[in-house]
Formats: C-alpha cells, sequence, structure tokens
C-alpha cells in the first residue's frame, strides 16, 4: 500500500480515494464517507512530513470501516433503522490503534443490518453489488467493505466475522480477507453480534497488508477481557502458555492441542496440508471443487504433503451454530429498546409500545428471526433440549480440530459452496441462505485463525476463494505460509 512521503501526499491519496468511492456510487459500497473530516486529517499528515515531524507506518492511508465499528466520524447505523441516529463519543479500540498510525478513514460500508446475513441484502440501506457483476451479491456481512478493497478505493477495510462474514465476501469479489484467532484483536467499540465468535479483521490485496495490519491491532486491551496478550508480534512458541492463560470461551478444551501444535509447526520449507474430505459434497459447485483441485496440485508441486481428513463432526456445525449465535444475539440486541438511545417510534404512547413499536419498526426481518429463534432456545423448557447440547457439540467440534491439526500444519478448504449468487435468489428462503455458512462457521466456533485467498474465476468471471485454517494463535505462520503461496504461483 502506498504510504504518505515527501513524494506522495496524504492529502492526493485521499482525494483519490474519495473521487473513486464517488465513480462507483452505483454499487452501494459506503453508508457514508468523511470527505471533510479526511482531507482534514491528510493535511495534518502532509504538514508534519513537511516538518520532519515522526510518522506512523500507515500515513496518511485511507481506508474504510464496516458501519458497525464504533468511531465519531459520522454515524454508526450498523446498517439498521434503530441505530440510525447514533452519533457514537468513542472511537473503537482497533480503529484508534490504525488511526494512531497515521491511517484515515474516509467513511463506513455497508452491511447485513447487525452482520446478520450472507449477502449485505439485509441492510436497511439496500444492498451492495458484487464488484465483477452488478446482478450478483458481494456477500455478507462485510460486502461493502470486501468491494470497497475489490474496487482499489482503499487499499484495506476492517470488517467482522462471526461465521464468515469477511471469509465469504473476501471469495466473492476476489480479494484477501483475514479472520484470526478469536480474541487476538480487541471487539471494544464494535456493535456486537454473537460475543464468544465474533473476530475483528482485514480485507486487503495481498497478505503482506493484512500482516502489518495485524501486527498494528493485535493485542491484550483492558476494555475487552476476551483480548489475548499479544502473541502476533512475539514467537507465538514461546507464549503459548501466557495465551491459553486468558480467558475465552472453551480455552481449556483448546489450548493444549494449540500449544503442541504450534511447536509442531515449521517456520519454513514444506508444509503438510490437510484437505477435509467431508466438505466434498454433491453440493460443492464444480468450479470451487476444480479450483481446489488445481490449488491441491500446485501445492504438491512446491514440495508440500497433501492429507485427507475425515471430519464427521463438521456436518453439525451449521445447527449448532444457529442455535449458539442467535443465543447470544437475542441477549445482544435486548440492549436496543426505543429507550436509551437510537430509533424510537413516534406512535407509541405507553412503555409497552415504545419497546413493541421501536423493535418492530427498528429492526430488519433477519433481526427478528434471530432474536425470535435466539429467545426459543434459551427459554425455559428448551435451553437444555437446544442450547446445552449445541454447546457440547461445539465441544466435539474444536475436538475435531485438535485431532486433525495433529495430522497436518495447515487446512485448506472452499470458503462456500457456492461462488455469487443472484441478488434476491435467496432472500425468500432462509434455510439456502444459511447453507451458505456451512464451510465458514465451523472456524468461529472452534476460535480458529482463516484466510480467504483469491486462487480463480470461474466461466461467467465470478471470483473463487479458498481458505486457509491454522491451529489457534498461528495467525503469523497461517499469513507467511500464504505469502509463499503467492510468491510460488506468480
Amino acid at each position: 500500500m502506498k504510504i504518505a512521503d515527501k513524494n506522495t501526499s496524504a492529502y492526493s491519496l485521499v482525494s483519490d480515494a474519495l473521487e473513486k468511492a464517488e465513480k462507483y456510487k452505483d454499487y452501494n459500497i459506503f453508508i457514508s464517507l468523511d470527505k471533510e473530516g479526511a482531507l482534514q486529517k491528510a493535511k495534518i499528515i502532509d504538514e508534519k512530513i513537511k516538518n520532519k515531524e515522526k510518522v506512523g507506518r500507515l500515513a496518511g492511508v485511507p481506508f474504510a470501516i464496516k458501519d458497525n465499528f464504533l468511531s465519531p466520524a459520522g454515524n454508526t447505523t450498523a446498517a439498521s433503522k434503530i441505530l440510525e441516529p447514533l452519533k457514537s463519543p468513542i472511537t473503537a479500540t482497533s480503529v484508534k490503534k490504525l488511526e494512531d498510525e497515521g491511517a484515515i478513514v474516509i467513511g463506513r460500508t455497508n452491511l447485513d443490518s447487525f452482520a446478520h446475513g450472507s449477502s449485505t441484502e439485509n441492510s436497511y440501506f439496500g444492498p451492495t453489488l458484487n464488484a465483477h457483476d452488478k446482478t450478483r451479491v458481494s456477500g455478507g456481512s462485510s460486502g461493502g467493505s470486501a468491494v470497497a478493497v475489490a474496487l482499489d478505493i482503499v487499499p484495506f477495510a476492517t470488517g467482522t466475522d462471526t461465521g464468515g462474514s469477511i471469509r465469504q465476501p473476501a471469495s466473492f469479489n476476489g480479494v484477501y480477507g483475514f479472520k484470526p484467532t478469536y480474541g487476538t484483536i480487541s471487539r471494544y467499540g464494535v456493535v456486537a453480534m454473537a460475543s464468544s465468535t465474533d473476530c475483528i479483521g482485514f480485507f486487503a490485496k495481498n497478505p503482506e497488508d493484512i500482516d502489518l495490519l495485524m501486527s498494528i491491532t493485535s493485542g491484550q486491551d483492558p476494555k475487552d477481557m476476551t483480548t489475548l496478550p499479544d502473541y502476533y508480534n512475539k514467537d507465538g512458541r514461546e507464549n503459548a502458555a501466557v495465551a491459553g492463560a486468558a480467558s475465552e470461551p472453551h480455552d481449556d478444551a483448546i489450548s493444549e492441542s494449540h500449544n503442541a501444535t504450534s511447536e509442531s509447526l515449521p517456520t519454513a520449507g514444506p508444509h503438510t496440508i490437510g484437505i477435509i474430505n467431508d466438505f466434498d459434497t454433491d453440493s460443492l459447485d464444480s468450479d470451487i471443487r476444480a479450483a481446489l483441485d488445481s490449488q491441491i496440485d500446485a501445492l504438491q508441486k512446491a514440495g508440500h504433503k497433501i492429507v485427507r481428513l475425515d471430519m464427521p463432526t463438521l456436518k453439525y456445525a451449521l445447527a449448532v451454530y444457529y442455535i449458539v449465535v442467535p443465543a447470544e444475539i437475542a441477549s445482544n440486541l435486548s440492549r436496543h429498546d426505543g429507550i436509551r438511545y437510537g430509533y424510537r417510534s413516534k406512535d407509541a404512547r405507553t412503555l409497552d409500545e415504545v419497546y413493541g413499536k421501536s423493535r418492530s419498526e427498528g429492526f430488519m426481518p433477519e433481526n427478528k428471526r434471530r432474536i425470535m429463534i435466539g429467545n426459543f432456545v434459551l427459554s425455559s423448557g428448551f435451553y437444555d433440549a437446544y442450547y446445552l447440547k449445541a454447546e457440547q457439540a461445539r465441544t466435539l467440534i474444536i475436538k475435531e480440530y485438535e485431532k486433525a491439526f495433529s495430522k497436518c500444519d495447515f487446512i485448506l478448504t472452499p470458503v462456500s459452496p457456492n461462488p455469487a449468487f443472484k441478488l434476491g435468489e435467496k432472500t425468500s428462503d432462509p434455510v439456502a441462505m444459511y447453507l451458505e455458512d456451512v464451510m465458514s462457521v465451523p472456524l468461529n466456533l472452534a476460535g480458529l485463525p482463516g484466510l480467504a485467498i483469491p486462487v480463480a474465476k470461474n466461466k461467467d468471471g465470478l471470483s473463487i476463494g479458498l481458505q486457509l485454517v491454522g491451529p489457534r494463535r498461528s495467525d503469523k505462520a497461517l499469513l507467511e505460509f500464504a505469502k509463499s503461496i503467492k510468491k510460488e504461483g506468480e
């Protein structure tokens, strides 16, 4: 990415990004742009460079934030009506760290409302269009951020990944998308979806840029008690025991396995790559299967070893996800009641009507669907039958990955069973939409890092991505491996 220096001004970088944002306005990428604020920040950085003052590693680099990251720049809406008027008094920790290094937010990108969706069609502001085909979805929930990078408006953008919301739109639009190990980057100042699976990550055109962004944003945050000590910028093997002591969901079940696998991960040279047999089903698109086979051949020619993995427990991951996550959504969205902040119905006359009408008018249909599912599985008489069993199955999924990583260093899988689908194709069938997440949600349930890598285009010109998966806290090694794959393919 271009950094402002004596030859390239921050003002020109930001101006160029804003011009491109206007040029591609019909893609519905941005919910809002902060033109005046971004240009003013660029002027300040240029003045520092002129005066030979110290500037950060991202001096003058324009970037976009998914509109569920809190920041005083513009309203944080989470693409919802119920939050549309919200002016945040705080800045998300991840955004602050980027800004402290000189990066400049130019605007807020579109998403599925409250990040509930796989297509960005659930946005109150309308869908974002695919970067390569305007008749198709951009993916979700971080569709706006993915398209902003794919169309070269900005060199990187932030996203959140609860079940594939970075990796799937990255795959649909032909860019890199990284979901770190759970707890690597602070979630403070980001509108919560499901607290035990939410991860902060990035879109970029190459793994080198993501590596830099991770080195800046990772680390423990006293404002987020689920964050891990900064293993990313240190030797992961040396710090595995410290990281394993942090407070995080299911840590006892997974820390022992990760410590073992992180010790055995080669730092260079041939790797052992696992291929999950259970993902090779009749529902997998033929072009995606061909892209996977081609990548396997390329890895073998480069000297890497391929092993086949049977992971039968993963077939339960989607069912587990759509019990656990709606339960946490119902809890997190209970704060949006029309009383404290955000939208309040003008027609409400009683307290009950304030609650009922504000939520009814303020939430999108998919928000309501997940709230209802969540409240159902947490209700008396159904908690043991659904939620408790789902959490038990989640532990089995974690152990399944432990077993897999005793046989390989990384795992390579498709991101989703299909390339970008047509706008409106799945909106009337929630189950069909949920099935798009079948290959991405297991990572979030287990807290593993995953990187979507662009590998091909199909006969219709649609991007096809695959995902690399590593053991917990192997984020640095995963990105280094992705760099080597990129160089081998050049």
